[in-house]
């Protein structure tokens, strides 16, 4: 694995990532053309986490179907315990659950494992369960909020590694996400280089805007900079 040249950039390029705020990301996305983003209601489970960046694992649930949706089908071939075990290290586990909060889709028997497994983070627009038991585990958790009913109570699971809907955006697996206090951005796979470059390139410009807001510098002209202000900024950084 050390010498694949696919994680070995992956590598290279979370770093990178990691480096930016999900706030900048979707300015970047925005200006490829990309509005819709940013999974709407995923909150970190504990503020003050870091920034996680990995690509999407996708599992879906659809509504609860009574002779589907039992104690039972959690041992079926098809189910979130068969998902994770399919989950590679630093992924981050991305799951449809259609909005709906009234039913936990994961507890902490179910984090622990997947933390266990190395997956990087759980992003879901559902709602989870035994959540002090969650934190306990480590796993990083973005979600819309907790609830006491298990998963069939309300949901059944279909399937995994196939497209969903989460927070309203298209995931497909492999897509990039980050996550941080700003909430869940997706990043299509197809343009992660060409973000990656001018988000890199957009955080520098934003610093060095920063430091001449803190030394008094009006808005006007600056934020966004006019020809004047980017040939100052040209000049005293080389275009770094």
């Amino acid at each position: 694995m050390a010498d694949d040249p696919t994680l070995a950039d992956d590598i290279e390029r979370f770093a990178r990532l990691r480096a930016i705020s999900t706030a900048t990301l979707t300015t970047v996305l925005l200006k490829q053309g990309l509005r819709n983003v940013f999974m709407r209601g995923t909150r970190p489970l504990d503020p003050g986490s870091p920034r996680v960046v990995g690509r999407a694992f996708t599992l879906r649930f659809v509504p609860a179907r009574e002779d589907l949706a039992t104690p039972a089908s959690w041992a079926s071939p098809v189910s979130t315990r068969a998902a994770i075990e399919a989950m590679p290290s630093g992924c981050v586990a991305v799951v449809d659950a259609m909005g709906n909060t009234d039913a936990g889709i994961f507890g902490d028997i179910l984090c622990g494992r997947m933390r266990q497994r190395g997956v990087a983070a759980l992003v879901t627009d559902g709602a989870l369960r035994d959540v002090k038991g969650v934190r306990e585990t480590g796993l990083p958790v973005w979600s819309r909020g907790a609830a006491a009913p298990p998963s069939v109570s309300a949901l059944t699971f279909v399937d995994w590694q196939k497209p969903i809907a989460c927070g309203g955006v298209a995931v497909f697996p492999d897509d990039l996400v980050s996550l941080d206090e700003g909430g869940a951005v997706l990043v299509p796979a197809a343009l992660l280089d060409a973000v990656i470059a001018e988000a890199v390139a957009q955080e520098r410009i934003e610093d060095w805007i920063m430091g001449e807001v803190r030394q008094g510098v009006a808005l006007p002209g600056l934020y966004p900079m006019n020809e004047d202000t980017r040939a100052r900024y040209l000049r005293e950084t080389g275009g770094a």
